[in-house]
């Protein structure tokens, strides 16, 4: 599928085939692609929790509004972030670059966030808005279906997923087949209210 074509066809469903599987090739390449995502400093601080237990899942779903994609759906990813992925090694995200980079760009990191925990969170929201979408247009693209969620009560799951302290959840991904037709569009703002030049 082109890459304009899955942006255009990508609607967040939320009934799937309970009995539909993925195959592990699929999956694999399905992360495999979201980790191409973006991050600022190439820090890659998102963290990808597949939720395959289906007692869990059950367990994951009391606290989400009973919504029925959080158990039916073949891969239930719960997007989270580490804060402290700058702090944790960092030379390894850049290991592959020529010294001078390296030496430019690890202090780099350390001033950009050391103690400024709003700025390791908002970058943490960012690279997996970044992480969620790509997961979503590559799963379009590979003949599945999706929905973002944030309808749960976050600090529940962080609970049942054992979630470390210096993590925080962004959102939750279903993907899988679909078997109900997406909500009608609710309506779309026109370029002229939503673009801006220059100014506001």
């Amino acid at each position: 599928m082109e890459t304009f074509e899955a942006i255009t066809q990508r609607r967040a469903i939320k009934q799937y085939d309970p009995d539909h599987r993925m195959t592990a090739e699929e999956v694999e390449q399905l992360l495999s692609l979201a980790m191409l995502s973006p991050t600022a400093f190439n820090i890659q601080n998102w963290r990808f929790v597949m939720v395959r237990d289906p007692a869990l899942r059950r367990q994951i779903r009391t606290v989400a509004w009973d919504q029925a994609q959080v158990t039916d759906a073949s891969l239930f990813i719960v997007l989270c972030a580490d804060l402290q992925a700058w702090n944790k090694n960092p030379d390894r995200y850049w290991r592959n670059a020529p010294v001078p980079i390296r030496e430019f760009i690890l202090p780099a990191i350390d001033s950009y966030y050391r103690g400024k925990y709003q700025v390791q969170r908002d970058e943490a929201m960012r690279s997996c808005g970044m992480a969620a979408q790509t997961l979503m247009l590559a799963a379009k693209s590979m003949g599945y279906d999706s929905c973002p969620m944030d309808g749960f009560d976050f600090e529940a799951v962080a609970k049942l997923i054992n979630l470390p302290a210096d993590h925080v959840i962004a959102m939750f991904v279903a993907i899988g087949k679909g078997t109900g037709d997406p909500w009608p569009r609710g309506g779309k703002l026109p370029l002229t209210e939503a673009v801006i030049e220059d100014r506001f």
